[in-house]
């Protein structure tokens, strides 16, 4: 077993504790954070060790990390720790699930976190610290470039490429062939049908909501489902 040093004290690091733990050959040993932001000093009956002294006790010669941050400004913190990380001399792992769909000439970078059922199909190059949640669709040929993060169940179609930093939000589609800037914030249900300059925002369709007594609500029940 490789050991593994979780930089994160949060939801997304107790996640990928999990999944390290469940499915890889890494052995997690500790976990890591800013000097500032340690506010306990175990986890998951692991230490928290501050950043400060973390080669030190977990040298870089014999410990790999991998950050497990989210999204915040636009994944640029994840951006601004991965080359800390990455300065301090550690290599940064990647994560990705068993249970998905990949072929063997998937080309990824370090610090990648890809979970279950994901359909990745052939020639797709995913870039560093690029996180993928569950159920995606990626197709052939396309590019994610680095820091990006793809939420559940986005499809992109192939021959895309995906800018640096970019965040899709849920059921979000994109065209095929089509070239999406850095910095670009597609919103959840958005469909993208064609190429975004860099810090572009896409959002999706409005939900428009009708209470049980509206007569909108009671019409379009009568014609789905005849009642």
């Amino acid at each position: 077993m490789k050991s593994l040093i979780i930089f994160g004290t949060a939801e997304i690091a107790e996640l990928a504790y999990f999944y390290f733990t469940n499915d890889s050959d890494y052995e997690v040993v500790a976990f890591t954070v800013d000097d500032e932001f340690v506010d306990n000093d175990s986890l998951l009956g692991l230490p928290v060790i501050p950043f400060s002294e973390i080669t030190n006790k977990f040298p870089p010669e014999e410990n790999a990390m991998h950050v497990a941050l989210s999204y915040s400004k636009l994944n640029q913190l994840r951006q601004e720790k991965y080359k800390q990380a990455k300065g301090s001399g550690y290599k940064l792992a990647s994560y990705i699930c068993s249970k998905s769909v990949i072929w063997n000439d998937l080309e990824t970078g370090d610090n990648c976190f890809i979970l279950e059922n994901q359909t990745i199909q052939p020639t797709v190059k995913i870039g560093n610290n690029v996180m993928l949640w569950s159920g995606n669709h990626i197709g052939h040929g396309t590019v994610i470039r680095d820091h990006a993060y793809v939420s559940s169940h986005v499809v992109i179609a192939g021959h895309c490429i995906i800018g640096n930093r970019c965040f899709l939000g849920i059921n979000s589609t994109i065209k095929d062939f089509t070239t999406v800037g850095d910095d670009c914030f597609v919103a959840m249900d958005a469909s993208v049908i064609n190429d975004l300059g860099d810090g572009s925002v896409v959002l999706g369709a409005s939900c428009d909501t009708f209470k049980y007594d509206d007569k909108r609500a009671r019409i379009i029940k009568r014609k789905y489902f005849g009642i």
